[in-house]
């Protein structure tokens, strides 16, 4: 049975071989990516990878812990920052570090968010949604007039997701067609002014 990593060294060969894994899911797909592939980039033998994962399935949902805990690391020590700004800023800021952490490292987590529909669990995307409602109702409460918006919760869950999706879309075309600064102003423009006209008709 694959043990829990306590030491040091344990932790930092775990470490290596989940950032193997999304190396190889980058180079070779799921369905190519194997035990082996991931042991030989992290740089230890496929019996070292068996003594902390049964199988590379394990290790699929230890890279989207990772992820997951990637984005946290992102968001949450912007939110003091994000809740206090106008709400085209807040998206601005927040889809521009949402693009920058997608791509870096030659664009790993891009491409292991194109996978994850693959093997992550069905409710993969749930920690994320919960920490961007929970940042939008921080945001409301530094901004009580949203507070007359009836349907706040339905239309953020749905800004979000739409949110998140369309940017993932949209970073993963070859070629697309607007920039992506247009593209955030769009979607900036696009909940502002549902914001806007909705408490005009609660005014």
């Amino acid at each position: 049975m694959p043990r829990t990593p306590r030491q040091p060294r344990a932790k930092a060969t775990v470490n290596a071989i989940v950032e193997a894994g999304f190396l190889s899911l980058s180079e070779h797909g799921v369905q190519g990516t194997t035990t082996r592939h991931i042991a030989d980039l992290a740089g230890v033998s496929v019996g070292s990878l068996y003594e902390y994962f049964a199988n590379k399935e394990e290790v699929f949902e230890a890279m989207h812990h990772h992820m997951v805990a990637e984005v946290v690391a992102m968001v949450e020590p912007m939110t003091p920052a994000l809740v206090r700004m106008e709400i085209r800023d807040l998206i601005k800021e927040l889809l521009f570090g949402f693009r920058d952490l997608l791509e870096k490292n030659q664009g790993r987590y891009l491409r292991y968010m194109s996978y994850a529909a693959y093997f992550a669990p069905r409710n993969h995307m749930e920690p994320i949604q919960r920490l961007l409602m929970n940042l939008l109702l921080q945001y409301v409460i530094h901004h009580p007039q949203l507070a007359r918006l009836g349907n706040l919760p339905a239309m953020g869950y749905i800004m979000i997701n739409g949110g998140v999706f369309t940017v993932l879309r949209y970073l993963s075309e070859p070629n697309p067609t607007i920039g992506f600064e247009e593209l955030v102003k769009g979607l900036g423009d696009m909940v502002a002014h549902f914001v806007e006209g909705e408490l005009r008709k609660e005014g």
